[in-house]
């Protein structure tokens, strides 16, 4: 029996115990000194949040199906167990072992957000491993960060003796035979770092420097240590049959945001939205086929109980194979009553006779992300959708039944006027009006229209890595604007209008485009006590404040500058295939108003068709 790294008085004592006391079913389980390798893939988040996460339970099962490797799972303690660890001086550790964090090998931390970062800091310092790598021994766990933050892993460069940048499927198994070996040989860790740098898609921040010129730009990033690489090319899965996919997730024993089979469809998007990251860095698109989802979802289905099945992708609409592979599911598992969930589609025909069939009319609501209320700025963004479009779409919801629209927008776009915020009242308004263009005897009761309004924020490696941000009172003053218009409508009782926390996304824009100046700040305000800043109730935007003030960083500098296309940006060391010169074009077309065709109408010379896969190899014939 193993012994809890909680006693039951702790565990007594804190909210959800389950989140740390392991055993769940399909768990991994191995005795950590019949290994060669040990692995902790950690979360920096809550438990319920990082069990929902489809890259680490790929990652998870590829590791441990290696005879020589155990992978055990680590998430950020919640502020309860937090003080009590701190209090009892208890080691942060793993969820199935229950061994200390600091007793393996390597800690993996998976980036997915910016507002993660002081919790990175808190899995270190619960872990006992010093929180700058220039201080880690000879002791300590290679610390080694993934995910879409390493796209501009600068802001965070201190904390990490090592970045993997791109899809972890294709050079871990080298990285871990590359440490096994260093194992048995007895080498230093500056030795590992070393041989680590020259495998493709591996970062080693210490040996790079970076020298600014005197307004604070970059003047140039070199390499310090001939082992490094001038550029790092990001590593792609171009065959998504031949690779790794769980079989049997880990299944949860407290609900957790997706509680559900993941089958992801494909990877990458054809459109080309101006401001989505994801869009560009994990270009080009990549399907899966249709034998081997439907293989995947009969196994995943059967092997965990879930009674629901979710298809992942950042595009479902646009997976070529989606009317059949909807038609086996709603067919194979309709005795099961297994539901199908159906995110990032595109309201059609199609879509809606789908969701017709698997979902509950009168419970569910349909969601609309037109990201601007006027067609001009559509066009500017690139989303490539029009108010026709999106009537229409409306229109044949309402006549099959529905009656709630969810519309999401971004307030502080490039080139946004007063026109173009008032536009999302007034695209509300004539969604509502379509509803009530039907008969009274065939409506499904008053329409409800949610209208909800994040703010923009600038990320590398897009056409608007370049652009200007709002302040705080800019946002805020915007979001005014839309309400007091949203008011003025003539369906303005059947228009509910949201915004996101201005506060939150300032710092999010400071932390998505900074470069090492941003590390101190980090630390300072993790030193204040700031953790589990993604989450509004535990959030303390002064102790940030306080921190950029004591470490003499300006935040206008890193956001309220439109910053010069030929300016040295943090991440140009970076490639993800996508060439800065397709993003400056895009940046041009973006003011011009010029609309992108998406990659099946027509080839746009983004760069990426040097990988040589996905629909990019269909643009060739």
């Amino acid at each position: 029996m193993r012994k809890l790294a909680l006693s039951d008085e702790i565990l007594l004592t804190i909210e959800k115990p389950a989140r740390y006391i392991g055993n769940e079913v399909n768990a991994a389980m191995k005795d950590m000194d019949a290994v060669d390798v040990t692995f902790a893939m950690c979360f920096p988040d809550v438990y319920e949040i990082g069990m929902s996460h489809l890259g680490i339970q790929i990652l998870y099962d590829m590791f441990n199906r290696r005879e020589d490797v155990y992978c055990d799972r680590v998430y950020s303690p919640w502020t309860d167990l937090d003080k009590i660890m701190r209090e009892k001086d208890i080691p942060l550790f793993a969820v199935e072992s229950q061994a200390p964090v600091k007793n393996f090998d390597f800690l993996g931390i998976t980036i997915q957000y910016e507002m993660c970062y002081t919790n990175i800091l808190q899995i270190l310092d619960l872990s006992k491993i010093p929180l700058l790598a220039k201080d880690r021994t000879e002791d300590d766990p290679i610390v080694i960060g993934g995910g879409p933050c390493t796209y501009n892993p600068e802001p965070i460069a201190d904390f990490f003796d090592l970045f993997y940048i791109g899809e972890g499927e294709t050079q871990y198994y080298p990285l871990i035979d590359l440490y096994k070996e260093h194992k048995k040989s007895g080498g230093s860790r500056i030795e590992f770092l070393e041989k680590a740098a020259e495998l493709p898609g591996m970062y080693v921040p210490s040996f790079y420097e970076t020298e600014y010129n005197e307004d604070g730009t970059i003047k140039r990033f070199y390499k310090t240590n001939p082992h490094a690489k001038d550029r790092i090319v990001k590593e792609l899965v171009m065959d998504m049959d031949d690779t790794y996919y769980p079989e049997k997730p880990v299944v949860p024993f407290i609900k957790a945001t997706q509680d559900r089979v993941v089958l992801e469809i494909q990877r990458g998007c054809i459109r080309g939205c101006r401001f989505c990251q994801a869009g560009m860095i994990y270009r080009p698109v990549r399907e899966r086929s249709l034998e081997f989802l439907k293989e995947r979802a009969r196994t995943m289905l059967k092997n965990t109980g879930h009674e629901e099945i979710s298809l992942s992708s950042l595009s479902s609409s646009d997976y070529s194979e989606l009317k059949e592979l909807v038609t086996f599911l709603i067919e194979e598992f309709k005795d099961q009553k297994i539901n199908i969930s159906l995110p990032s589609l595109r309201i059609d025909a199609f879509s809606l006779d789908v969701m017709g069939k698997v979902q509950d009319i009168r419970k569910s609501s349909l969601t609309f992300a037109p990201e601007a209320g006027s067609q001009r700025l559509r066009d500017v963004i690139n989303k490539g959708l029009t108010e026709e479009v999106i009537l229409e779409g409306a229109g044949m919801a309402f006549e099959g039944g529905w009656n709630r629209v969810k519309l999401y927008f971004m307030l502080g776009l490039p080139t946004e006027t007063e026109e173009d915020m008032r536009g999302i009242a007034e695209l509300s308004d004539k969604i509502a009006r379509r509803y009530y263009e039907i008969p009274k005897d065939q409506r499904n009761g008053k329409v409800q229209i949610v209208a909800s309004s994040s703010f923009f924020v600038p990320k590398p490696f897009t056409p608007f890595q370049w652009a200007k941000m709002c302040t705080k009172e800019e946002y805020l003053d915007r979001a005014r604007i839309v309400n007091h218009a949203c008011r003025e409508q003539l369906n303005h009782k059947s228009i509910k209008y949201n915004w996101h926390e201005a506060d939150v996304t300032v710092l999010e824009g400071v932390l998505a485009r900074g470069d090492r100046r941003i590390a101190p700040v980090i630390l300072k305000a993790y030193e204040k006590g700031c953790l589990y800043d993604a989450w509004s109730e535990t959030f303390r935007n002064d102790l940030w404040m306080e921190a950029f003030e004591e470490c003499g960083v300006s935040i206008a500098f890193y956001n309220n500058r439109e910053r010069d296309v030929d300016e040295i940006l943090p991440w140009d060391f970076i490639d993800t295939g996508v060439t800065k010169e397709f993003l400056k074009r895009e940046w041009k077309n973006a003011r011009e108003g010029k609309v992108t065709p998406n990659c099946r109408q027509r080839c746009s010379g983004c760069g990426v068709m040097r990988f040589e896969g996905g629909i990019c190899i269909e643009s060739k014939n």
